[in-house]
């Protein structure tokens, strides 16, 4: 029987692609005798210091082999809900909404896989995050500790204004902020003094938590259209109206441009989080330090949010998964993530690595840590919680800008988070 070259060729690609495929899910070795499980994540600067750790890792399970994908974050949630559903997702993958998936048996039960005492050396609060209805759902691998409040040296001289200013200012609705009138004196001297925008973990929940209003209560109910709520909100809408905040034409599309404005020496102040003190180390060509964030109302709230690696249920290869879960959650293997400081391990003896790194480098990073001594505020969660992130952020961008008073932004965002997770 004669065969045809397309039939062959057919044939031959069909192979390679299921081959390319198992590979993919980490379901067959490649030909070396390993097992290849997946790790997938969306950031790629966290690369080098998951291979440096992998590789220890590897050397003493020599069957296993780990290989990092990147995901960018802007399409990192979309992509990996339709690959979970769709059978095709990586072993394991980082996440920090993880609801969805853990109802719907799609992870791995940590505390089963890892044994009861394993979530001891880990950062409480991290633990927390990835605990639902008593069971843990993910490896926590870092936290970003507390906001806090990057300033240009600078440009606080050429204003007159000594840093130890801004460890006293408060925000306020009423005729106690001294925050706005030292913001009017930066104005002066700079393009921008601050980055009021739309900004959920770095400005909006800080505001939210120190007028003492909540994005969610303890039943996942979204209430932060509350008269706190409000007058945290109108604070935001006000710096922006008053100029003394770019404009959300630009923050609204571009994420990064408070922070590439405060590099070009354009923004006096940037309210951030660790996770963006190695790329301000690394490119500031001015002096900069760091201070706790303002005061409100309510006081100085900040949120904590960390970062977990998640099994996925669906893998062919559990017992590879365990060790690489083990591993990834111990002093040892942890440890990696604070190396260069590029984040705060999870494992909370690895914690003071990251402290001594900074501080090497003359940076005092306490403001990050300080303000998590007071009060926090949830960053939310629960059933259908990104989708309901997604439908209030076209409510929002049209809050900033002035085009739909605040309090019936919120009211319709709230409406629309709602309706969101109902359809979920």
């Amino acid at each position: 029987m004669r065969t045809s070259t397309r039939g062959v060729l057919a044939v031959a690609l069909t192979a390679a692609l299921l081959v390319a495929a198992a590979l993919w899910l980490g379901r067959v070795d490649d030909g070396s005798g390993r097992t290849v499980v997946g790790l997938r994540i969306w950031d790629e600067n966290f690369v080098p210091v998951y291979r440096a750790s992998l590789e220890r890792f590897q050397r003493a399970n020599p069957d296993v082999e780990v290989r990092i994908t990147v995901v960018p974050w802007s399409s990192y949630q979309q992509k990996l809900r339709l690959d979970v559903a769709g059978g095709t997702a990586d072993d394991l993958f980082w996440t920090n909404s993880y609801e969805d998936y853990a109802d719907a048996g799609r992870l791995i039960d940590v505390g089963s896989a890892l044994g009861p005492d394993a979530a001891q050396s880990w950062d409480p609060s991290a633990v927390a995050q990835y605990t639902r209805n008593g069971t843990l759902w993910a490896v926590p691998q870092f936290v970003d500790g507390g906001t806090a409040v990057y300033y240009n040296r600078e440009l606080l001289a050429a204003a007159h204004i000594d840093p130890a200013e801004l460890k006293a200012v408060r925000w306020s609705p009423g005729d106690d902020d001294t925050f706005r009138p030292l913001l009017r004196r930066l104005a002066a001297v700079a393009p921008w003094a601050y980055n009021a925008a739309h900004d959920f973990q770095s400005i909006e929940l800080p505001y939210l938590g120190s007028a003492g209003g909540q994005f969610q209560d303890d039943r996942d109910r979204f209430v932060f259209d509350s008269p706190q709520g409000i007058a945290a909100f109108e604070y935001l809408v006000r710096l922006i109206s008053d100029r003394l905040a770019p404009s959300p034409a630009d923050t609204n599309t571009n994420p990064d441009f408070a922070k590439n404005a405060f590099l070009q020496r354009k923004l006096a102040l940037f309210q951030s989080g660790t996770f963006t003190l190695a790329q301000i180390s690394q490119q500031a060509r001015f002096g900069w330090g760091v201070v706790l964030l303002p005061e409100g109302p309510a006081g100085r709230v900040s949120t904590n949010n960390a970062v977990g690696v998640a099994g996925n249920a669906a893998t062919r290869h559990p017992d590879a998964v365990r060790r690489v879960l083990a591993w990834l959650g111990s002093g040892e293997g942890n440890r990696y993530l604070a190396r260069d400081g590029a984040t705060i391990p999870a494992v909370v003896s690895e914690q003071q690595g990251y402290r001594d790194y900074w501080a090497g480098k003359g940076v005092d990073v306490s403001p990050f840590f300080d303000v998590l001594r007071g009060p926090r505020i949830s960053s939310g969660g629960g059933p259908g919680f990104p989708a309901a992130l997604r439908a209030i952020d076209p409510i929002f961008a049209e809050m900033y800008p002035g085009r739909i008073p605040v309090p019936e932004a919120l009211s319709g965002a709230r409406a629309a988070a709602e309706a969101a997770v109902a359809r979920h």
